[in-house]
């Protein structure tokens, strides 16, 4: 499954915004939703992908959330299967801190979700887990999670959802999910795709959508109600 696939063309209704902070991959962008709201999803783009796909952002546009995407690199986050320490990308990290500062401070936003795919949801898990009192988000969701093959001991405040379409969790990017920690509210949805070489494919069918967002729903609903409970879906 890939959060990052240009289905349908250039994202042409994206406005950019501009940081006060300017660092090596400060780019973000936003399509914002028609209805009033002080909600927003940070969608972390790894500059090597294409944009997020129209259906996953009209999905939260729908829903009253602002969508914001900014470019992150992750290429050297893993290397040789390794992960490198959260301080080692103090780039990313600055960035970080800058977009949700200028979601709050001054386009007003109360709660942010951050997305994150493949190689970025590395970064975007050490980020939560190195911002332990301010929590600059209320949700974490990662999708697809390139992790390496190291064992991963984090402590994320916020509930984590962490989806994978890649098989119970055997890809050697992913390592074992025994092998991972990533904090004490976190809910692991597999999503089934089918191939007939027997490896993952992308979560392109219309079912398969419709089973994604159905389950983000599903997590988001209690989420914001305050019912969120680890569990295997």
């Amino acid at each position: 499954m890939s959060l990052i696939t240009d289905h349908d063309g250039p994202a042409n209704e994206y406005e950019a915004v501009a940081l006060p902070t300017r660092t090596v991959s400060s780019a973000v962008f936003v399509r914002r939703s028609a209805r009033p709201s002080r909600r927003a999803v940070l969608h972390l783009h790894e500059l090597a992908d294409s944009l997020a796909p129209a259906d996953l952002v009209r999905w939260y546009n729908e829903r009253g959330f602002h969508f914001y995407l900014t470019d992150i690199s992750a290429a050297e986050q893993i290397q040789n299967g390794r992960r490198k320490p959260a301080k080692s990308a103090p780039a990313a990290f600055s960035t970080l801190d800058a977009a949700c500062g200028h979601l709050k401070e001054a386009d007003g936003i109360d709660a942010i979700i951050l997305s994150a795919q493949g190689p970025t949801a590395l970064m975007a898990a050490q980020w939560c887990d190195a911002r332990p009192v301010s929590r600059p988000v209320e949700a974490v969701i990662l999708s697809n999670p390139e992790f390496g093959k190291e064992r991963l001991r984090l402590d994320i405040a916020c509930p984590v959802l962490v989806i994978s379409a890649a098989g119970p969790w055997r890809d050697t990017r992913r390592g074992d999910k025994k092998s991972i920690r990533l904090g004490q509210h976190v809910t692991w949805l597999q999503i089934d795709a089918a191939a007939s070489d027997g490896k993952p494919v992308a979560m392109g069918s219309a079912p398969q959508r419709r089973r994604l967002f159905d389950e983000m729903g599903r997590w988001l609903g209690a989420y914001m109600y305050g019912q969120v409970r680890d569990q295997l879906l």
